[in-house]
């Protein structure tokens, strides 16, 4: 009989900005681990012109990226065959969150990662906090700026270890004033969007809290099931998507089953896309999607919660103008036939997904 492969170990090397020193340590990590005797290899590495960190590669195995030819253009992935060829204990893997060029195979370098860890083999790999999906909503409000490169939390939950690399907000904006994080032309543009003070102080604050509920979560994997079930009502509304990444993390929290529900699909063409992307991006964080019947949706709702034993029930508050009173029948009448429940309205905050 083939011997059975045992799944490769990950770690992530968790930022809240670029410059931090996440790449570094993995890459200290890294020669840490080939002293030790482990064979390893760096399946992609992203310089960024940092001669300290470039310098800590030295007498690492070189695996060379896969050259791609897109509209024009040749672009470099990481060679994910090759490293499976090669068949390394450990792999280095920088910027987890990477979205691949079309023709690479997997759409996202976390997919890649995956197939790697599949194979037997362990992976050290680097993101920042502002990838992270159920914070997306977070980013903007913080930032201003929608972040469009996420990943799932439930990829990030399938790591076995979750380090912050730390550096304060000060020392950070020293580096960057150096020259060390970025050029001199991008620094000045950096200085003057992303890296202010009390942007970096905010983002490192949520960075620390992310850590410790990783943290959290791999403690509580041995602890009896939650008895909360979360209900996340699916419509067209765009404040639909901050519901549904603040239900995710609601659940993932209180370590409670999650359940996002619509109550049948509208005769409109529009609000229907709108509700299939709304359940796509609840499938693609690990949310168990329902489409149910019933002319009466606060019925329809309660009488699904009621059967599956939901504990909270999360509504959206409407965007459009003169849907709001709309908006507040339903939640009243949630209340009233759900009394056992707690029903959370939320999402006023404009969110595209």
């Amino acid at each position: 009989m083939p011997e059975e492969i045992t799944r490769g170990r990950l770690k992530i090397f968790l930022g809240y900005a670029a410059g931090v020193g996440k790449t570094y340590q993995m890459l200290e990590e890294a020669q840490q681990l080939k002293r030790d005797g482990y064979d390893i290899v760096v399946g992609y590495f992203e310089p960024h012109g940092r001669k300290d960190t470039i310098a800590k590669t030295v007498g690492l195995e070189m695996i060379p990226r896969r050259k791609i030819e897109y509209r024009g253009s040749t672009f470099e992935e990481m060679d994910v065959d090759a490293i499976l060829s090669r068949r390394p204990e450990v792999c280095v893997v920088d910027e987890f969150p990477h979205t691949n060029v079309p023709g690479a195979g997997r759409e996202k370098r976390w997919q890649d990662v995956l197939a790697l860890l599949e194979a037997g083999i362990d992976v050290l790999t680097t993101m920042n906090v502002q990838h992270i999906e159920s914070l997306n909503d977070q980013m903007r409000q913080i930032t201003g700026v929608q972040v469009r490169e996420t990943l799932p939390d439930w990829v990030v939950r399938e790591a076995d270890d979750v380090v912050m690399v730390d550096l304060t907000p000060r020392a950070l904006l020293n580096r960057l004033q150096r020259g060390v994080v970025y050029a001199p032309d991008k620094a000045i543009h950096a200085r003057q969007n992303f890296f202010k003070e009390p942007t970096l102080v905010a983002l490192r604050e949520l960075a620390l809290r992310q850590t410790a509920h990783e943290v959290e979560i791999r403690q509580s994997r041995e602890q009896e099931p939650s008895n909360d079930r979360i209900l996340i009502h699916i419509t067209a509304d765009s404040s639909t998507a901050a519901l549904i990444r603040r239900g995710r993390r609601v659940a993932d929290y209180l370590h409670a089953e999650c359940y996002a529900v619509c109550v049948e699909h509208p005769e409109d063409r529009e609000a229907r896309e709108a509700i299939e992307r709304h359940l796509n991006l609840a499938r693609h964080m690990h949310i168990e999607t329902r489409v149910i019947a019933g002319k009466d949706t606060a019925a329809a709702l309660v009488g699904f919660a009621r059967a599956h034993r939901i504990t909270q029930i999360y509504l959206a508050r409407p965007q459009q103008r003169g849907r709001l009173f709309v908006g507040r029948s339903l939640a009243q009448q949630v209340v009233r036939l759900a009394e056992e429940m707690q029903v959370i309205v939320a999402g006023n905050r404009k969110a595209p997904v």
